[in-house]
């Protein structure tokens, strides 16, 4: 998948786990039969990458992801809603095809690759080409997901970049000089739990539509809004050519579009409200947050705990790679320090009695 910044890749095994234990305590019932029950499905209320959801997924569990992001809901479109089953032969077909297909530059090379350095210009003529090829032959939607992700995905794999979409590196990566391919993504069978699907949705209206068993929130967390960290691959899937400022060349609507999630006056009414809103729909939650963000583990408790019996497990892992690196001005001259290389995930487990002595379990044997 794509490097992401807040990836929940190292954090899988725990979320796993968590959801297994729930599951295994059978700590849920059905809102018409007393019987308890295992969990069945999950909601994975901020997918972007949909590392989690596909995880999932791969489990057993039907999975609703949601991201207000074109991009990120293409790629839940792919991980999570598409099945093995019933495209893998036709969307391996449709890659071998595009492989072939010759460079033909136009608005993604003039941009990010002449305008700005992400991609050296035989690979952003190669975008291009496939690009354009994916909407002529006009697929129905789960296939378009799939086909398109290829491309992020090889697009991703020959960038110049850290990791994020912010700038790009002063002299060219050795990826960026590698030609650009296609692989089929890893596609995993429909659950037994049922379909999954991928939906588009802001935060606030998913949480107030969306029910399953369990909902696995994962908010941003400070300034940095994913969609100025990833707006090449915003661009990449609505192929609208849009207007573009600074020398990252950034979409106009950058600026225009604000989450409150992004902002330390907003996001504690904010995120409050999803957790109001989503709680009566579940009967768990599990809620990732850094030590980085802006709200404090205190704060977050008591919003929480409002909700069931919150218990909280710990995750240490490395800073993105582009704080580890260090702080340089426009000129690339360090001008500062890492204070720290780094971070705490705390993991918020929200639920009734039966739910906090399954989590329990699994924070004593940590």
């Amino acid at each position: 998948m794509i490097k992401y910044l807040g990836s929940k890749r190292t954090l899988i095994p725990r979320i796993l786990e968590v959801v297994q234990a729930i599951d295994a305590a059978r700590a849920l019932r059905r809102a018409d039969d007393e019987r308890a029950r295992g969990v069945q499905s999950v909601i994975d209320l901020f997918s972007g990458t949909s590392r989690v959801g596909h995880a999932l997924k791969r489990a057993g569990y039907r999975v609703l992801a949601n991201d207000h992001n074109a991009y990120a809901a293409v790629i839940a479109r792919c991980y999570v809603q598409a099945d093995r089953e019933e495209l893998l032969a036709s969307a391996a077909e449709h890659i071998a095809r595009y492989n072939q297909l010759p460079p033909r530059p136009g608005y993604f090379t003039e941009t990010f690759c002449r305008r700005s350095r992400f991609f050296q210009e035989h690979n952003g003529a190669r975008v291009d080409a496939i690009r354009e090829a994916i909407t002529k032959d006009a697929h129905e939607p789960e296939l378009e997901a799939v086909l398109l992700t290829s491309l992020m995905e090889a697009a991703d794999r020959v960038d110049s970049t850290t990791g994020v979409q912010m700038a790009y590196l002063k002299s060219w990566a050795q990826r960026s000089y590698n030609a650009l391919e296609l692989r089929t993504p890893d596609l995993v069978p429909r659950a037994p739990a049922g379909k999954s699907a991928a939906h588009q949705l802001d935060a606030a209206e998913a949480a107030r539509t969306l029910s399953a068993d369990i909902a696995y929130i994962d908010p941003p967390y400070n300034q940095h809004k994913y969609l100025g960290n990833y707006h090449i691959w915003e661009t990449l899937v609505c192929w609208d050519q849009p207007e573009t400022y600074g020398v990252a060349c950034k979409r106009v609507d950058c600026r225009e579009r604000t989450s409150p999630f992004n902002s330390r006056r907003r996001i504690q009414t904010a995120i409050a409200s999803v957790f109001d809103s989503i709680a009566p729909r579940v009967q768990a939650m599990i809620v990732s947050f850094s030590n980085e963000g802006f709200l404090s583990r205190a704060e977050l408790e008591e919003m929480l705990a409002r909700h069931g019996h919150v218990t909280v497990l710990e995750h240490d892992y490395k800073r993105y790679v582009g704080a580890q690196i260090g702080i340089f001005n426009p000129k690339g001259k360090r001008v500062g320090k890492v204070s720290h290389l780094r971070n705490k995930e705390l993991m918020y487990v929200v639920g009734g009695e039966a739910v906090a002595r399954a989590v329990a379990s699994l924070a004593n044997a940590a």
